[in-house]
């Protein structure tokens, strides 16, 4: 007899979609068992960030020996780091009863849905592009180029919002957090 294994949650949108801030306010209030699966990059931490909590911060010679040894899910490269899903981060903690979220770019769900049929996949968006660059530009903590990279980067990603379940339009916090939570509780078994 297979265990069941709790859900698999993909979740996507572009720089600025507010999809951190969404998916941050839902793990804290699930209502359900729920982990954020922990990504390894080889960009730089951001103020504040710090290794094995956002990410784990790796060397490109460490991302490679892990491609190369097959412990990555999936991996792509993204505004010129690398950033992975790691089999640690996920595998143990579904057959434990732990939901786990993925928070991860449109490539590398693309990569994963023929692994993961059973996943649920979930696009968070705003309704307008002026959206994400007002929102990167609070950020402070990118230049005007690397801005304009993501937003055009951006037209792309939403193209590919057809091929996820489920669409969330984050234009107002307490609507999206409470679309969002409502997505995750109706997976879980």
């Amino acid at each position: 007899m297979t265990a069941t294994l709790a859900p698999l949650f993909i979740l996507s949108g572009p720089s600025g979609s507010g999809k951190s801030t969404v998916l941050k306010r839902v793990l804290a209030d699930a209502g359900v068992p729920l982990r954020l699966s922990v990504s390894a990059t080889t960009r730089a931490p951001r103020p504040g960030e710090q290794h094995g909590r956002e990410y784990y911060f790796w060397t490109p010679e460490q991302f490679e020996a892990a491609v190369k040894a097959g412990n990555f899910l999936e991996w792509a490269k993204v505004h010129g780091n690398c950033y992975g899903t790691l089999r640690s981060e996920v595998d143990p903690w579904r057959r434990k009863g732990m939901g786990v979220v993925l928070d991860i770019d449109v490539q590398g769900a693309a990569q994963l849905r023929p692994l993961f049929p059973e996943a649920v996949t979930i696009f968070v968006r705003t309704s307008s592009e002026d959206t994400y660059r007002k929102r990167l530009e609070a950020r402070g903590t990118e230049t005007f180029e690397a801005i304009e990279r993501r937003v055009q980067a951006a037209r792309p990603e939403l193209e590919q919002s057809g091929e996820y379940q489920y669409q969330v339009i984050n234009d107002e916090l307490e609507t999206a957090v409470a679309e969002l939570r409502a997505i995750v509780r109706r997976h879980f078994v």
